[in-house]
């Protein structure tokens, strides 16, 4: 039997079906000294398998002259996986998209004198030594089709093949049949091999993975669009605003009753382009991931995870631009995306906003896998329907979850009271009410704990070793009575049950050992078994069961019952605090001159940069909050002036941050920093969620601070 396999309806690992979490992070976009840091923050958040793109332009840009070093180096980035334990899908291309330059074709290969991604032998024949070099990084690190003894679990070939660029036709499919052939003639044998499948892609017979974004930057109007179809229940797979904005139902090429539901591109976040400043919040990310759960997916794979920094080019910039072809203009460097893990690791709310779906499938999602998306038939399955109730159950016709989604981003929702809803097999849910931007799931006649729940009126999140189920409540719902309707009354004195609320449920986080921590800060366990908390200012942690030694620079302060569940017994957190480091340094900015082009200012962050290799942990962001269209920091390095980062304008509230722990130790004059502004252009050419009040000019600094993101060591 095959490690890794799949039916039609879910993916296997080891003869059991199997729910993963993937997570979308770019080792080229990412200093290499963090990456062991970044992906153990990605396991924190759940994330099963690591996915990357390998893109061409970023180790091939001369043709002939490979770059596999630094934050390049693939096989030192699968090495990272293994060590941090995680399992890999490569996409391999050759063509990636990315928002790379290109589509992360080197410029030289546009220059032949041969049609690129069409069955020209010319074009496999250059594909192939691509394939073979990627091979010779990753030989090491393959997993065989029949074990699960090594880390690159699969391969994508191509990327939106006939959606974006190649051919559309049945010739598209023998495309990327040769392309598989080729990456396994060349040693790419591997359990699964997956091809994205949206939009009219061809898949060529491979595993097709779909994808949804609540939004699209991509879009060429400067307007609010219409509400996404990726808010809604639904059978059909097709995102129809990924790409071209095809609509619901165009153009899948593949038998769906053929293969399981999973996704590799559901938006962590969005990039952002110059005409469409688009911003994802945790809510949006929430909201879908739960309706594509509702509607059947058995895989939710994050594009991106973790945000990144374009590399520096030896030739060019290496961002997607419309002076190379395509339709959108991207920041030089910054590859923020508003990822779960942002652009310098900041561990941010979408983490833990998706962290309750992964937490539930890494517990219950065997079990999960098995049911079917019921989806009723006065559910609305039109996305600008925002006067009915959207609900759907996943189900094996006597037992399951209904699923409800009121939340469809940047519009109201009508508000529903005293709901009536029955599921499949007759039982039927006590009246509940549901709000504006409300979603949730609800369970009925599920066993947890050995104990049979008729209907439970909260969330599951996940088991702890001693046998406790994890719940949490919806938002707005308060401590109470009756969250559980069990099959036999007796039964409600077994329940070994912890209910929280949904805010401690978001700050909570399982560790290896099957206990559980609350704090607002943000933990991971390192690969030496290490458990830190990072965080901004006082550090407060709750701990189930209590920690066995009292961390170092900690006081226990308490006990606290945080059930919520009144008629269930209480469950006793262990409270620990640290005060917060005192620091002095601070950042001097100076406006330096201003013109009709830009505002320069001269940023003095030496201080800072100084306190921080003194700390030798955390890190230090520069917290910028600006008015303009755009703005780039500039650096000595090595007394060569150089573009450190760049940033597009969303809103005046949302301050650009940038980490200092990734330059501490590069040759830059740090007193001598240099921010550039330039005024806002035209708004009719661009869109903003809200417009900004530029009353007081369009091109100036607003506000700046410094954060300490301080690395507390809670269990050794």
């Amino acid at each position: 039997m095959n490690a890794f396999s799949f039916d039609e309806r879910s993916l296997f690992r080891n003869g059991k079906r199997w729910f993963p979490v993937m997570g979308e992070i770019h080792y080229s976009r990412y200093p290499h000294e963090y990456w062991r840091e970044s992906l153990n923050k990605m396991k924190a958040g759940g994330v099963d398998i690591v996915s990357a793109y390998t893109i061409w332009i970023h180790h091939e840009e001369i043709e002939g002259q490979y770059d596999f070093t630094g934050d390049r180096n693939l096989k030192g980035f699968l090495q990272a996986c293994r060590d941090c334990d995680v399992k890999l899908l490569l996409r391999i291309g050759p063509w990636s998209h990315a928002e790379a330059r290109n589509g992360g074709f080197p410029d030289w290969l546009l220059k032949k004198d041969f049609p690129l991604r069409e069955n020209d032998e010319r074009y496999f024949e250059i594909v192939r030594k691509w394939y073979e070099r990627l091979y010779q990084e990753s030989k090491d690190f393959l997993c065989k089709p029949e074990k699960d003894d090594n880390i690159i679990i699969g391969v994508q070939i191509e990327n939106e093949y006939g959606h974006c660029g190649g051919l559309s036709d049945e010739s598209g499919d023998e495309h990327m049949k040769r392309l598989q052939l080729i990456a396994k003639e060349v040693g790419f044998n591997v359990p699964l091999y997956t091809a994205t499948g949206w939009g009219g892609a061809r898949t060529g017979g491979m595993l097709p993975v779909m994808g949804g974004y609540c939004d699209a930057p991509w879009d060429q109007r400067v307007t609010k669009i219409e509400p996404s179809g990726n808010f809604v229940f639904t059978y059909e797979r097709n995102d129809h605003n990924i790409g071209s904005d095809h609509g619901l139902g165009y153009g899948i090429t593949f038998d769906a009753s053929k293969f399981p539901y999973l996704t590799a591109e559901l938006g962590g976040g969005l990039q952002v382009t110059a005409h469409r400043r688009t911003i994802a919040r945790s809510e949006d990310v929430g909201a879908m991931t739960l309706s594509k759960m509702g509607s059947g997916c058995n895989l939710l794979g994050y594009y991106m995870y973790h945000g990144g920094t374009n590399p520096d080019g030896k030739l060019t910039t290496l961002q997607e631009s419309k002076a190379t072809g395509y339709l959108n203009d991207l920041p030089e460097k910054n590859y923020d995306f508003r990822a779960p893990i942002r652009e310098y690791g900041q561990m941010s709310d979408t983490l833990r906003e998706i962290k309750l779906y992964a937490s539930f499938v890494h517990d219950f999602g065997e079990e999960f896998c098995a049911l079917a998306a019921d989806i009723p038939s006065d559910n609305p399955i039109q996305p600008d329907n925002t006067k009915d109730l959207r609900y759907s159950f996943r189900t094996d016709g006597k037992k399951g979850y209904l699923f409800v989604n009121n939340y469809v981003r940047l519009y109201d929702m009508t508000e529903h009271k005293a709901c009536k809803i029955k599921a499949p097999d007759g039982s039927e849910f006590p009246a509940f009410d549901v709000a504006n931007k409300d979603y949730f799931f609800l369970p009925f006649n599920m066993e947890f704990g050995g104990v049979k729940v008729r209907t439970a009126m909260v969330s599951p999140l996940c088991k702890l070793a001693d046998g406790l189920t994890v719940f949490y409540v919806r938002k707005n719902q308060k401590a109470g009575k009756n969250f559980f309707q069990f099959e036999n009354a007796a039964d409600s004195s077994k329940a070994k049950y912890l209910v929280l609320s949904r805010e401690d449920a978001l700050n909570s986080w399982k560790l290896a050992d099957g206990s559980l921590l609350i704090t607002e800060g943000g933990v991971f366990t390192d690969e030496k078994g290490k458990v830190h908390v990072v965080s901004e200012g006082k550090v407060k942690v709750y701990a189930y069961p209590e920690l066995k030694k009292i961390p170092e620079g900690f006081k226990k302060t308490g006990i606290v019952n945080k059930n919520l569940a009144e008629d269930l017994p209480a469950v006793e957190f262990a409270c620990y605090e640290r005060e917060a480091e005192k620091f002095s340094a601070n950042i001097i900015v100076k406006e330096k001159e201003s013109s009709s082009d830009k505002t320069l200012y001269s940023i003095d962050a030496l201080a800072a940069v100084n306190q921080l290799k003194k700390n030798g942990s955390g890190d230090c962001f520069v917290k910028l909050n600006y008015l303009g269209d755009k703005a780039r920091l500039y650096g000595l390095v090595d007394g060569k002036k150089m573009l450190l980062d760049d940033h597009f304008f969303m809103d005046a509230k949302l301050s650009w941050d940038i980490g200092l722990k990734r330059y501490a130790k590069r040759n830059i004059d740090f007193a001598n920093l240099e921010l550039e502004i330039y005024p806002m252009q035209d708004l009719k050419k661009v869109y903003l969620e809200e417009s900004p009040d530029l009353s007081g000019g369009d091109c100036k600094l607003l506000s700046y601070s410094l954060s300490w993101e301080e690395d507390s060591v809670l269990i050794c």
